[in-house]
């Protein structure tokens, strides 16, 4: 494993979000949330595209069939292989936007909401199948981030940022969903926010520390056994990619920052960081 920090796309992103590698097309995708774009980029070949989704977006994922499923302003959308668009949940509340989102082992996509105030309690964790039915998870959360899954499936990562938390859930519980929810870690005062995350193969869970520059990996026990320090001071996000799922790509922003680092907003990568776990797509 190394700690070498380099630039995969050097970049100006408001609030980069939620990158994904997409093994069909060996491409990474994420997105800027407050400028409305969904980016793509290939390693191998250096090809990108920016798409402008209208509204805010939160996170884009592929789809078993091809295109995207994006988690929007007024609900989850969906882009076919043509570009086409549509609904697969249309639902606007004033004042509240998608956020991070994250496709589960059995292709449903688990989607966050949040106020853009960040009011505490008004956001959501909603699970979506194929077709569109909703079952709500989590119905109060303040700033819904990071989800992810233990290589076996048995087990779900959640952070609520403010929380300073790294919540674990064992699904096989047979506890209802917000019953069976503890803390796994909780970030100490001064170390920044949990962001989003991302688990290896070894069951270890990537966290990055918006305002703390740094992403941290903790063991399934909650042990903190790795800190990498960014360059940047608002990491968001984090993803194995990559022909071998080694490298760890990172996403940034610079909103709200007086004065942000110069690669503030780009995408990050640390090559051969480790080893992780191939995600699957959306089923709809």
């Amino acid at each position: 494993m190394t700690t070498a920090v380099e630039v995969a796309v050097r970049d100006d992103a408001a609030l980069g979000e939620g990158p994904t590698w997409d093994a069909a097309a060996r491409r990474l995708i994420w997105v800027d949330i407050l400028r409305s774009r969904v980016h793509t980029f290939e390693p191998a070949g250096g090809r990108r595209t920016v798409t402008a989704t209208g509204q805010h977006v939160g996170a884009a994922k592929p789809r078993a069939g091809g295109g995207l499923v994006v988690n929007l302003r007024d609900g989850v959308g969906l882009y076919g292989p043509d570009g086409s668009f549509g609904w697969l949940h249309h639902e606007p509340v004033p004042g509240r936007r998608g956020n991070d989102a994250a496709v589960a082992p059995d292709g449903s996509l688990w989607a966050g909401t949040m106020r853009y105030d960040e009011a505490p309690g008004a956001g959501t964790l909603t699970r979506y199948d194929a077709v569109g039915g909703a079952t709500p998870l989590l119905p109060s959360v303040t700033v819904s981030n990071g989800t992810g899954w233990s290589p076996d499936g048995r087990r779900v990562y959640y952070i609520d940022s403010p929380t300073r938390r790294i919540d674990v859930v064992d699904l096989t519980s047979g506890a209802p969903f917000h019953e069976a929810r503890r803390p796994l870690a909780v970030v100490e005062d001064g170390a920044g926010y949990p962001d989003g995350l991302a688990v290896d193969a070894d069951g270890c869970v990537w966290v990055a520390l918006w305002d703390g520059g740094a992403i941290r990996r903790y063991t399934p026990d909650g042990r903190l056994d790795r800190v990498v320090a960014l360059p940047v001071r608002r990491p968001t996000a984090c993803a194995f990619g990559g022909a071998d799922l080694t490298d760890l790509y990172i996403t940034s922003a610079r909103t709200g920052l007086g004065g942000p680092h110069p690669l503030s907003g780009s995408l990050l990568v640390i090559p051969g960081a480790g080893r992780g776990l191939e995600q699957p797509a959306f089923a709809g």
